[in-house]
């Protein structure tokens, strides 16, 4: 019989005393004595089984975010911090056939991480800046919160005098700082809006009730806090999220919040349930559910905007393995490119309750 066992040997001379691990063919076995099968049938009852709590993920890596011109936007995200440049690849995306309903997509991708990441502010930014063909519009009459992806929210300790040093540097506002105490803990919250220079609305939040534990400089950018994205059942999102390890809840408000009324024009702003969905690793998710529902905001993939996330793993291989288990299928085959220099970037695609396209991505870089 052909194979490998292996057996625990004890070491019996002067200059080393211990376990030692050997592997020795099966047909072998029959000169091994009795007590070192029985040692190495201990060993083997001793082994725990693997387990690997929601496949490895890594809660929210970043937000792709479509742009016409990344020489133009690596100044803006430069601004709010993003300056830890992790990969400028430039070629072709294999594995978007299904995605993009293209049969070969070629851009360029920088996946910028802040200078600053506290654990407020974790997650990383993906500008996608489409070679072969033009970038898709931002869906027309975007407001907030409709189907779609709506915003970057970044973490700033000091959020509204650095709101207002990004306008006075000429950069466009479009919501004053403004502050609230989120239920069901009261946690305090300020935040205000700009744009970038494709008009994606960028979030600036400050959440001063939890930065107390983690003290950091004033008027530094920290990283993305979570992305905003609309959804047609939050109950259903927040279940399908909570399977792929994002367990906590910071806040669950209901409501109108009219600083936003104006993104509306002349559409009647609806109601807004919205919660925030965190995990211990990563960024964090706000799924937002409109009453009475909004017009489909999704768009193309690549479109200019935020177009989609990306969730973190430890590991590409056993990330699908989860979804798979759980009967997410994917969206066409994993991807991987070399990056050059040891750096190796993998990914994988599916669409979540709402069909929002979700990446699910390994960086190495």
């Amino acid at each position: 019989m052909l194979g490998t066992i292996t057996v625990v040997r004890q070491a019996r001379n002067r200059s080393h005393r211990g376990s030692v691990c050997v592997l020795r063919p099966l047909e072998r076995c029959a000169s091994i004595g009795q007590r070192d099968l029985r040692v190495a049938r201990r060993v083997s009852r001793r082994m725990v089984d693997i387990t690997r709590k929601f496949g490895t993920l890594m809660g929210l890596d970043h937000i792709g975010v479509g742009v016409s011109d990344i020489g133009e936007s690596l100044p803006f995200y430069a601004d709010l911090g993003f300056t830890d440049v992790a990969f400028d690849y430039s070629g072709p995306l294999p594995g978007l056939q299904t995605v993009t309903g293209h049969g070969e997509t070629e851009a360029r991708v920088v996946y910028l991480r802040t200078a600053n990441p506290t654990v407020l502010g974790r997650a990383s930014i993906k500008l996608v800046q489409l070679l072969d063909r033009t970038s898709p519009a931002k869906p027309e009459g975007q407001a907030w919160g409709e189907p779609g992806i709506c915003e970057v929210c970044v973490h700033v300790n000091g959020q509204a005098a650095f709101y207002r040093d990004l306008v006075a540097r000429g950069r466009t506002g479009i919501m004053e700082p403004n502050e609230a105490d989120l239920p069901p803990y009261e946690t305090h919250c300020g935040l205000s809006y700009v744009e970038d220079p494709d008009g994606a609305k960028i979030e600036l939040i400050e959440w001063s009730t939890l930065e107390a534990g983690w003290p950091h400089p004033a008027g530094l950018p920290q990283g993305v806090n979570h992305v905003a994205f609309g959804v047609t059942d939050i109950d259903r999102t927040k279940a399908f999220y909570q399977s792929l390890g994002f367990t906590g809840q910071l806040f669950e408000s209901s409501g109108y919040f009219e600083p936003m009324h104006p993104w509306f024009g002349t559409r009647t702003p609806p109601s807004m349930r919205m919660m925030l969905l965190t995990t211990p690793f990563g960024g964090a998710l706000e799924p937002v559910q409109h009453t009475p529902a909004s017009p489909d905001m999704r768009g193309e993939w690549g479109h200019l905007g935020t177009f989609e996330f990306g969730i973190g793993a430890r590991s590409l291989d056993i990330a699908i393995d989860h979804l798979v288990s759980l009967g997410v299928k994917l969206l066409g085959e994993p991807a991987a490119l070399d990056l050059g220099g040891g750096g190796t970037w993998r990914y994988a695609y599916f669409q979540d309750p709402d069909e929002l396209f979700v990446c699910v991505t390994e960086v190495r870089a």
